[in-house]
């Protein structure tokens, strides 16, 4: 019996929006040094999440995709003045609105240019690469956090790894279908 794809999407979908939730949770229990790159993740989980629900689901035209994706390039690159590790941030929010805007365009499957299509999957397989052998030798387990000065616990760092490591696999996924 083939596995269906709207399974397969749906399966996607979960994932995206569990990782974005995970993600939003992290921005309400986070210092200001670590919040905006939480909110940068939580916004690109829910959009993939939107992006990965099969085709007549819903009402989300790609322009408000374009629109919402552009708004996270933005926010990425006011990060970046923290930093260059929010540069992740930029490719990912601007790979989205590329998608958003393939999708606009009516190509689907296929669409988009192979050139920056091809350069995209190299990136997102290397950072997917990279984030589980980061994730796999971290070792131990999860170990006891102190509190953050809120009162809630601090999200283990593996479980944070975790989550990006989610969505990249999302993202490779969706480039992938492109």
């Amino acid at each position: 019996m083939p596995f269906p794809a709207s399974l397969s999407a749906w399966l996607l979908v979960l994932l995206c929006a569990v990782s974005g939730a995970y993600c939003l949770r992290r921005v309400r229990g986070s210092d200001r040094e670590a919040r905006g790159g939480a909110a940068g993740e939580a916004l690109m989980g829910f959009g993939m999440a939107v992006m990965a629900l099969p085709s007549g689901t819903g009402s989300w035209g790609p322009g408000i995709l374009v629109a919402v994706f552009c708004g996270g390039a933005l926010h990425a690159l006011w990060l970046l003045r923290g930093g260059v590790h929010h540069a992740h941030h930029l490719v990912g929010s601007l790979t989205m609105a590329y998608m958003a805007l393939t999708m606009a365009a009516g190509r689907g499957h296929g669409g988009g240019l192979p050139l920056v299509t091809g350069a995209l999957l190299l990136y997102f397989a290397g950072y997917v690469l990279l984030g589980g052998a980061r994730l796999v030798t971290a070792g131990g387990g999860a170990q006891a956090v102190p509190p953050v000065p809120g009162g809630q616990p601090a999200m283990p760092a593996e479980l944070e790894r975790a989550c990006r490591l989610a969505t990249g696999m999302g993202m490779l996924a969706m480039l992938l279908g492109l």
